[in-house]
């Protein structure tokens, strides 16, 4: 909501302010050929320089900032009360958790939490880690590093659609100069036919330049920082599942295992200690 809000913002300062100071003559700044030349251009660009899972990837992400923060404080208790869940079976029986987390969408423990169920890789990283644990179990110095792999991976991925759009935002003011240079050449043709027709094309041409200033720095590196935010929030997750099993593999109890988890999640999220025991509690009860 707030990118929208931010680019309205844009969109009323910058064309308000000219209206004022220009006498409210907007039509000027309609030049569709102008339009043309730098959007086509940097579509071509951005076609040229990113693959299809790229693309599709930074297309999920430019919708993913009109939705709210991808984490909340429901979705952390989640993840909470999901760990809480798999290493207390865990420690009952670690054989008993293989069903769970080999088709974790027929889980009954999973389907408590569809937040956590949704998520595709926090789903795998979870399911992935314990699968290692049952069959082959790991020190926890070795999982530690395994983890780190895999989140530098997820990580890794996430920054390539972040990267094109920064690269192609960058690219704008020098398309937008490519478009004012053709404008320019266009009005070479018409010195003979008076000042008001040169003083028009000159305009014109102009337009480019600040068109393709506008895009960069009015929307696409804004647009370009939220997504990196939105990538950073939900990377945080995984530090907190991280925790949990890392604490799950020092075989400590599944409660201070959730500690640990609990204690990575940003204060702004955190639930208190007395949520998530009273959460926990009313899991055992529920259980027995």
């Amino acid at each position: 909501m707030l990118v929208i809000v931010g680019a309205v913002t844009v969109i009323l300062c910058v064309f308000g302010g000219y209206a004022v100071v220009g006498g409210g003559h907007l039509n000027v700044l309609w030049q569709p050929s102008e339009f043309i030349i730098i959007g086509g251009a940097g579509i071509g660009g951005l076609l040229t320089s990113a693959n299809p899972s790229t693309i599709k990837a930074m297309i999920q992400q430019v919708l993913a900032t009109l939705k709210g923060p991808p984490v909340s404080k429901k979705i952390y208790l989640e993840a909470l009360m999901l760990l809480f869940e798999l290493t207390k079976t865990a420690k009952a029986n670690p054989l008993s958790l293989e069903p769970h987390v080999e088709k974790p969408e027929a889980s009954e423990i999973f389907k408590k939490y569809p937040g956590i169920l949704h998520n595709h890789h926090a789903l795998e990283f979870i399911c992935d880690t314990l699968k290692v644990q049952i069959s082959s179990p790991m020190s926890p110095y070795d999982l530690e590093e395994l983890m780190d792999a895999d989140i530098a991976v997820v990580h890794e991925e996430e920054a390539r659609p972040v990267s094109i759009v920064n690269r192609v935002g960058d690219a704008m003011p020098g398309l937008g100069i490519v478009a004012a240079v053709l404008g320019v050449v266009h009005t070479m043709g018409k010195l003979s036919e008076g000042k008001e027709a040169v003083g028009n094309s000159v305009a014109a041409a102009l337009v480019g330049t600040f068109i393709g200033i506008l895009i960069s720095y009015g929307f696409m590196q804004p647009l370009a920082a939220k997504m990196d935010l939105n990538n950073q929030d939900g990377g945080k997750l995984f530090s907190v599942l991280k925790a949990a099993l890392l604490a799950y593999a020092k075989n400590c109890s599944p409660k201070v295992c959730v500690e640990f988890a609990r204690r990575t999640i940003p204060a702004e999220f955190r639930p208190s200690f007395e949520e998530v025991d009273k959460a926990t509690s009313s899991v055992g009860k529920a259980a027995a």
